[in-house]
């Protein structure tokens, strides 16, 4: 039996999950999810599918955006969707490197590239002048999220 359709989120009034959370051990995988429901169903708002961080997900299990996408359209819920990631993925990977993927991104910065730090910290710059733990990537999307919803920084 199948699980229930997950619904889009409307991403214009809350933001996709964090990706920090895990489905399947995988890091950002709830996120692209979130984000391709709501892009079907029109309410991604500024998010963006297939964007370059999630472009990590999909090098990392071999599984086209389009693939995920077009699996989306058929309404399965998070739990059918993991299971048809596991039977389609062309890169299989053991529980252990997926948590070391995920943990690894999970803690990933900026390169140590003038360009990239010099981006990152505009990108931080924008949102808080004070904030000194804002270190990852990951710290990013949170901060940025919450803050575009109300929160402060």
């Amino acid at each position: 039996m199948n699980a229930p359709s997950s619904p889009a989120p409307n991403l214009t009034q809350r933001p996709p999950r964090s990706p920090r959370v895990r489905l399947g051990g995988y890091v950002m995988l709830a996120r692209i999810l979130d984000k391709g429901r709501a892009e079907h169903a029109g309410t991604a708002g500024e998010y963006k599918y297939n964007n370059p961080m999630d472009h990590h997900w999909f090098r990392f299990t071999g599984i086209t955006a389009e693939a995920l996408k077009s699996e989306l359209a058929t309404g399965k819920g998070d739990g059918d969707m993991l299971a048809w990631i596991e039977q389609n993925a062309p890169n299989q990977h053991t529980p252990w490197e997926i948590q070391q993927w995920s943990a690894y991104l999970n803690e990933r910065g900026p390169d140590g590239d003038v360009e990239t730090l010099e981006f990152f910290t505009k990108r931080v710059g924008d949102i808080s002048k004070t904030r000194e733990d804002v270190k990852t990537w990951f710290d990013y999307l949170d901060l940025d999220d919450h803050v575009t919803f109300g929160g402060k920084a």
